[in-house]
């Protein structure tokens, strides 16, 4: 199975953003206790490649990539850390080459029409529409009409409260930032209050009749 195969199973992919590079292994383990298999850890969090290192180094069956990655280097870097795939608030052509140059799926950030088949045209298999919170869980819907072959993940403005009508509405995936990954809750290190926070995610996910 691919890893874009893998994410659109999962559906989830919760997104590590920290301030506290002591902390990403914590937040690693809390998530993967409470079911995660996919994550995100940002780019410009402290730490970040060491951590991906640590992360594919002691779960086998946990699928780690980089997120706001940028541009190529930073792409080839977080490839070379082991990044399964990647993901970019923006479309970089050059990234999404560097990325096919190893093996390694990019999923850039788009919002338009026209920005989604550049995207795809370069050579991803997948799109990140962000932030979605403005157009809502109908859009893909619209995009599909004339491009009904994308395959896309909604970030920016999905919650657990609205996670199902994205899904619902044909989504192959959501990412879910602070709802999951709880700032407050890493800030007065209650990494217990993760772990609740993604089965929750998991669970809301199975009574829509997701497939986790």
């Amino acid at each position: 199975m691919s890893i874009i195969q893998t994410i659109e199973q999962e559906k989830i992919v919760p997104i590590i953003r920290s301030s506290d590079k002591t902390q990403l292994q914590q937040v690693i383990e809390s998530l993967y206790a409470g079911g995660a298999r996919v994550l995100e850890v940002t780019m410009n969090t402290p730490g970040a490649l060491a951590a991906i290192e640590w992360a594919k180094a002691t779960h086998s069956d946990l699928h780690i990539g980089a997120g706001t990655v940028l541009d190529a280097e930073s792409a080839r870097t977080a490839i070379l850390s082991g990044a399964e795939f990647l993901l970019a608030p923006t479309l970089d052509a050059k990234t999404i080459e560097t990325g096919s140059r190893y093996g390694v799926p990019v999923i850039p950030g788009v919002l338009t029409p026209t920005e989604i088949l550049q995207a795809t045209e370069a050579g991803a298999e997948m799109v990140k529409i962000f932030p979605i919170r403005a157009f809502g869980a109908s859009y893909l819907k619209d995009v599909h009409g004339p491009l009904p072959h994308v395959r896309a993940m909604a970030v920016g403005g999905v919650s657990l409260d609205n996670m199902q009508e994205y899904l619902q509405h044909g989504w192959h995936a959501v990412g879910l930032g602070s709802q999951v990954v709880d700032p407050k809750a890493m800030e007065r290190g209650d990494m217990k209050q993760l772990t609740r926070n993604m089965e929750q995610a998991r669970a809301v996910l199975r009574e829509g009749g997701g497939t986790r």
